[in-house]
């Protein structure tokens, strides 16, 4: 039983690397804080934000703060 859990981490892992690597310029990403944004530049170790339209607000987050790219539902 042991074995399966760590294999599911492991999976896991892999999966979550493999997203933090294909991150792109205009990916609408959430953070582990909750801040919804939209990729302007990707760095070594920073990806960039623009959290507001409006005010062209920007923010840096460490790519380990980046937990999911979300999917924009179609109407």
């Amino acid at each position: 039983m042991f074995i399966f859990m760590m294999s599911g981490q492991r999976r896991e892992k892999k999966k979550r690397a493999a997203m933090l690597a294909a991150l792109k310029k205009g990916d609408r990403v959430q953070t582990v804080g909750g801040v919804l944004g939209s990729v302007v530049e990707v760095r070594d170790s920073e990806v960039v934000l623009k959290v507001d339209e409006n005010s062209n607000t920007r923010m840096r987050f460490s790519r380990a703060a980046i937990q999911s790219v979300v999917e924009e539902k179609s109407e």
